[in-house]
């Protein structure tokens, strides 16, 4: 089974499993593929955290692709250009591309397939074109302007002939082909094993001729970015040299007879344990699925999870262990009152004293404090929830179960279209995923260099009654421990099979600050689906919520594949008409 957010990422891994290969294998090649489908939500110079569930060793793991911020990156130096925050857009805001790194290593540990093979779909994708998506095209006409007057070589990639790409054209990237192609060859040339044409791949992107283009474009010139300033970049070869993609141990909670496991806190994926850890103390199964007293503890739940997230979470010491303890949540349970709160409420694991960062004020959402005549900022942020709730998009997402049991749990993202210029020698851009680092000293998603940003990207796994079980995930930025939490409650509470979970209503909170660029809040902001039942609705508002009312398909961008005694299953979500399962 393959479950993505494109057809074409699904039926490609499809037909790696139809041709031998195993999950692993089918979900490298889906991904790659992704960022030619989907190039307006990830791409080349992007990142992506797996989890998955290996069949022989028995157990899950993490692959961290995920780069570092730069050495040169520095609160002090951010300072000395007149800044307060990361821009959005632009090379400044650029990490280590770690995509490449950690679907190399997935493969090379646990797949089968050569690298020449995997990358075949998204060489003949890039080389001959993929349909334009409507959102691709709607992006692109989003930043015409600004590629047209600030970024020229991505007007030469992405404006051909000068005009946006029509919704239904065919739309390639030969550059990005070449670059891949060059990739294999170089690969080939220097060995005839499997395991050494991989690490000539990588040595290629990190070391070799992909890195020096990167290097010489960040350090020779200079673009306008988010700040409404021209900025070069911070990244140089040796940042790239020094990275590698790793393997690591996954956080787990035991819930219900489910255990959930997620990326430790350099990303978000600790907040929906926390979420859980809160929820286990609360009745519903009594309260039933999606009435009022189920949505507003779910949501006031998120809120002290997420809130707990911004002053704990960074690629640093954190106190998960406490932030998950019972007694811990016993106490932060009792926040959850009648009425909505419209606070932020960290707490204090283990008795530490909370810090959060000097937020934008509340209701900022146009412009980053600090910075005067700046520009409306295009192309920032998360291209997946506009400011007023909407989905405009997604980031990427892909599931895929084999017939050996494996299963994989992964979502790529950044390097979108829109974040920087496009390389030309390369055919991609660099990703901004360093907006997510505070230029404030001593708070755990503090900038520092060789560290990794604290990512939203958050792919989750679930062992039931002690077996594999459940791969599922969403692309959404800050949403996306909030609509897979709904999911998988949807299932466990709900009792709803995968595709009647994922199409359930859906609904989320912007409660708390936003992890992209500007980085504003709006306290007390619930997001629902109109599809809920109207009463429920009325009832939240009168709890305090302050709801905004969404269209009957418009929030929520999940995918799962589950096994299931001596079935296989998957689903993906119908919002869009994009994402698609396909299995045999």
């Amino acid at each position: 089974m393959v479950a993505s957010t494109h057809w074409l990422a699904s039926a490609t891994g499809m037909g790696v499993l139809e041709r031998g290969g195993n999950a692993f294998d089918a979900a490298v090649a889906a991904g790659f593929v992704l960022q030619v489908a989907e190039p307006h939500l990830n791409g080349p110079g992007g990142e992506v955290p797996i989890l998955l569930w290996s069949e022989a060793e028995q157990k899950v793991s993490v692959v961290c692709g995920q780069g570092v911020a730069p050495a040169a990156a520095t609160v002090g130096r951010f300072t000395e250009l007149g800044l307060d925050i990361v821009p959005g857009t632009g090379l400044l805001a650029a990490t280590v591309p770690g995509a490449f790194g950690g679907w190399m290593l997935m493969l090379e540990r646990w797949g089968t397939w050569s690298l020449a093979d995997v990358l075949a779909p998204a060489i003949h994708y890039a080389q001959h074109g993929v349909p334009v998506l409507e959102r691709v095209a709607a992006t692109i006409e989003s930043v015409q302007e600004l590629f047209t007057d600030d970024w020229p070589t991505s007007a030469a990639t992405w404006l051909p002939g000068g005009n946006v790409p029509a919704a239904g054209s065919k739309l390639a990237n030969p550059v990005l082909a070449a670059t891949y192609r060059r990739v294999v060859a170089e690969a080939e040339a220097a060995s005839s094993s499997r395991e050494g044409q991989l690490a000539a791949a990588r040595k290629a992107w990190y070391e070799g001729f992909v890195a020096e283009a990167i290097a010489e474009f960040s350090a020779k010139t200079a673009w306008r970015d988010s700040s409404g300033e021209v900025h070069g970049g911070l990244l140089t070869g040796d940042d790239l040299a020094r990275w590698s993609a790793t393997v690591e141990e996954p956080l787990a909670f035991d819930y219900r007879g489910h255990t959930v496991y997620k990326t430790g806190p350099w990303g978000q994926g600790p907040v929906f344990l926390q979420q859980l850890a809160l929820l286990q103390g609360f009745d519903l199964d009594g309260m039933g699925f999606l009435t009022a007293d189920y949505v507003h503890t779910v949501t006031e739940a998120a809120k002290l999870a997420f809130a707990d997230r911004e002053a704990w979470y960074g690629d640093a010491d954190v106190p998960v262990s406490d932030l998950l303890s019972e007694a811990y949540n016993a106490e932060r349970r009792k926040l959850v009152g009648a009425e909505a709160s419209l606070e932020l409420r960290p707490g204090a694991p283990g008795g530490r004293a909370p810090r959060l960062p000097d937020y934008p004020a509340p209701g900022t959402t146009s412009a980053a404090p600090g910075l005067s005549g700046a520009r409306s900022p295009q192309g920032v942020g998360e291209p997946t929830v506009a400011r007023n709730g909407l989905v405009k998009g997604d980031t990427c997402h892909v599931d895929v179960v084999d017939r050996h049991g494996n299963m994989v749990s992964a979502t790529p993202s950044g390097g979108w279209l829109q974040s920087s210029p496009t390389i030309p020698e390369l055919g991609f851009c660099l990703g901004t995923r360093a907006q997510m680092f505070w230029l404030q000293e001593g708070l755990p998603a503090s900038l520092r260099p060789g560290t990794r940003p604290r990512t939203t990207l958050s792919p989750a796994f679930a062992l039931r009654d002690g077996r594999p079980w459940l791969a599922f995930g969403t692309p959404g930025g800050d949403q996306q421990d909030q609509w897979s939490v709904n999911f998988f409650l949807a299932v466990v509470h709900g009792r709803l099979n995968l595709q009647e979970a994922i199409d359930a209503p859906m609904f989320h909170s912007e409660h708390f600050p936003s992890s992209f660029f500007p980085r504003g809040s709006r306290p007390g902001v619930l997001h629902v689906e109109d599809r809920l039942d109207a009463g429920v609705t009325a009832e939240l508002r009168r709890r305090g919520h302050e709801v905004e009312v969404q269209g009957p398909w418009s929030l929520g961008r999940l995918s799962a594949v589950a096994r299931d005694g001596a079935f296989l299953k998957a689903a993906a979500n119908p919002r869009g008409a994009q994402g698609y399962a396909v299995g045999r």
